[in-house]
């Protein structure tokens, strides 16, 4: 199976994604920890379908030390006992963010709130701008079907 379209070898998307891979290197460098960036791109990738970026972000979090129990239990992490209040705040707003489609007033204060007792502003901002971030590369992979299940831990560093 091949992609529809060669990101990294078409001009424009090439030089998008350049600009895409800085604004993550950024959100990466951020004080927002690493493990809940791994937990948020992985939770948004399976709500949107995304093969190839499920198989990168899992893969990336386990070469970082991540637990594969914890990823296993992603997508039911309100009823996994593994994840912390602060994660449970993360990937709901992830989820909120994810489907904003879905609710007709965006996401509501109460997970907004619950994201704020846990995250400074350095933190939500970077959170927010990783929502908004996988959520591009997820539909823009889908677009493309971009094959899944060959991505190497780093391949992209």
């Amino acid at each position: 199976m091949n992609a529809r379209l060669n990101l990294f070898e078409n001009p424009i998307a090439g030089k998008v994604i350049k600009h895409f891979a800085a604004a993550g290197k950024a959100v990466h460098d951020s004080p927002l920890p690493l493990g809940t960036q791994h937990l948020v791109t992985l939770r948004a990738s399976q709500i949107n379908g995304c093969g190839f970026c499920t198989d990168m972000h899992s893969k990336d979090a386990v070469a970082a030390g991540e637990d594969w129990l914890r990823l296993n239990l992603v997508a039911a992490w309100r009823e996994a006992t593994c994840f912390t209040e602060a994660e449970r705040a993360a990937l709901e707003l992830t989820e909120q963010g994810t489907r904003i489609a879905d609710g007709a007033g965006g996401v509501p204060d109460e997970i907004w709130e619950n994201a704020a007792k846990h995250y400074d502003e350095e933190q939500l901002a970077a959170l927010v701008i990783l929502i908004a971030m996988i959520n591009t590369y997820n539909r823009l992979n889908v677009m493309i079907q971009q094959p899944a299940g060959s991505y190497q831990p780093g391949q992209f560093a």
